[in-house]
């Protein structure tokens, strides 16, 4: 049997699930036996690879390169994973959708309410393009489940990945999208 190829990602959020992850301690020890990370914020891959089988995403799609990295995580994913509330639904990152556009929030915060003579940064391939409302990850890309929790336990989320690695449904806590 082939090794389990697992990714995470880290979109608009905290890293709050990420740190929950490594409470897993030393399970972490027996995941690593019968998988591969082969894309995190805590490896050092630079592009998200083909044939990954679970991608667990934390945090919502707040830029056009979120945007981008959950289309790239579906098309090259077996099983996506909604992981941590702002995945879910848009939680605290969602929280500048009231105050207007992506433009009106920058122009309060760069213009109206930062240094004189402030400036919004553009910078193409540097500087995200923020959209103009957060999002969770349903909104732009199937789901698979929806692992809620902010941040959601580390036994939660190891019973997710033990039910995910044995090829048995997770518990009837974890939604199913």
């Amino acid at each position: 049997m082939s090794r389990l190829r697992i990714a995470t990602i880290w979109l608009g959020g905290c890293s709050g699930c990420h740190m929950s992850l490594l409470d897993l301690d030393e399970w972490l020890i027996e995941l690593a036996a019968r998988a591969d990370l082969v894309y995190s914020p805590i490896a050092d891959a630079k592009q998200f690879p083909p044939n990954v089988d679970l991608t667990l995403i934390e945090g919502a799609i707040a830029n056009d390169e979120h945007l981008e990295l959950a289309q790239t995580a579906r098309r090259h994913s077996k099983i996506i994973v909604s992981f941590g509330d702002c995945a879910v639904t848009g939680n605290v990152t969602a929280l500048r959708n009231p105050l207007g556009t992506a433009q009106s929030v920058l122009q309060q915060v760069y213009i109206e309410h930062g240094d004189p003579g402030g400036v919004i940064p553009r910078d193409p391939g540097i500087v995200p393009v923020l959209l103009d409302k957060v999002v969770p990850v349903h909104q732009v890309i199937p789901v698979d489940y929806y692992l809620p929790g902010c941040p959601p336990s580390a036994p939660r989320i190891r019973a997710l990945l033990e039910a995910l690695i044995e090829g048995r449904e997770p518990a009837t806590d974890i939604h199913y999208g």
